[in-house]
């Protein structure tokens, strides 16, 4: 049974009602970091018949991770009643009104992510502006930055460069103030008070899913290939359906076939759990990303 510090807790809470009062969704976690509700579909029977889209809180319980995640104050007090043993609090990276995006420089032996990403900066000609910067306890940092809102971000891990994590749609950081079994994490001095900035859009491009060089327009009829993106995009699990349809859109698009693909790639989506309209907003998104008109 998990060991209850109340003053952690309430600490923790505070905190977590400060961030939503900013716009921030957020969850309880606990000291390994971790959601601290677990699904409740964890231990229950298997599913009869074909399997449906798993369950993002439409079950009316906690224990969805992310897609707890809240900015109304009443809701969140419920997830922290329902959670006493939580010391810190998550943020939801990807949704409105900030769509955040968090850069997670780490401090791993042998890395050196700091002078990775200021020589990313120095390659591909951005600068990182001024925004919000929380301290980790290992001594890394987390730079918060803003996405466009028709944008999805994927998360990733050293993709970008050793030791640079990326927490985008589906992901959360941890808030400031949160206390884990390491350590607690705080604002770096002169940044609380700033909103997330804007992400350089040279820097953008590079944590969005790489682009294929366009081939030859394909036949009227998207064939296997297509097949094989509607599959790819069937195969999703939680966290990974909006990214999988832009990937899958973008790379129909580039090939000549995203028109022909559109109605496939949409209706895969809200097989595995996507709303109509996310699923076309999406779809949008990627057509605007690689020249086409949606």
């Amino acid at each position: 049974m998990a060991t209850i510090d109340r003053q952690a807790t309430t600490l923790a809470l505070a905190h977590a009602l400060s961030a939503a009062e900013r716009g921030l969704a957020v969850i309880p976690l606990s000291r390994t970091k971790l959601p601290a509700l677990r699904s409740p579909h964890r231990d229950g029977p298997g599913p009869v018949g074909p399997p449906g889209p798993p369950c993002h809180g439409e079950c009316g319980r906690f224990g969805h991770g992310v897609y707890d995640a809240s900015t109304d104050p009443a809701r969140i007090r419920e997830l922290f009643a329902a959670a006493p043993w939580a010391t810190g609090y998550g943020i939801a990276c990807g949704l409105p009104p900030h769509h955040l995006i968090g850069i997670d420089l780490d401090t791993k032996t042998g890395t050196n992510a700091t002078a990775a990403l200021r020589e990313l900066a120095l390659r591909h000609l951005f600068t990182i502006p001024a925004t919000v910067v929380v301290l980790t306890p290992s001594g890394g940092r987390h730079l918060w930055l803003s996405g466009p809102p028709d944008v999805v971000v994927p998360n990733s891990a050293g993709r970008l460069a050793p030791g640079i994590d990326i927490r985008g749609a589906g992901g959360y950081l941890v808030g400031p103030g949160s206390r884990t079994g390491h350590g607690v994490y705080a604002t770096s001095p002169g940044t609380a008070h700033l909103a997330p900035a804007l992400c350089p859009r040279a820097l953008l491009r590079l944590l969005l899913p790489p682009l294929r060089t366009a081939r030859h327009p394909a036949p009227p009829s998207a064939g296997r290939h297509g097949e094989g993106l509607v599959q790819f995009v069937l195969g999703a699990h939680e966290g990974q359906r909006n990214t999988r349809l832009f990937w899958a859109a973008c790379r129909a698009y580039e090939d000549g076939i995203g028109p022909a693909l559109f109605t496939p790639l949409v209706d895969a989506a809200l097989r595995t759990g996507l709303t109509e309209h996310e699923a076309r907003a999406t779809m949008a998104s990627a057509a605007r990303l690689t020249g086409h008109r949606p």
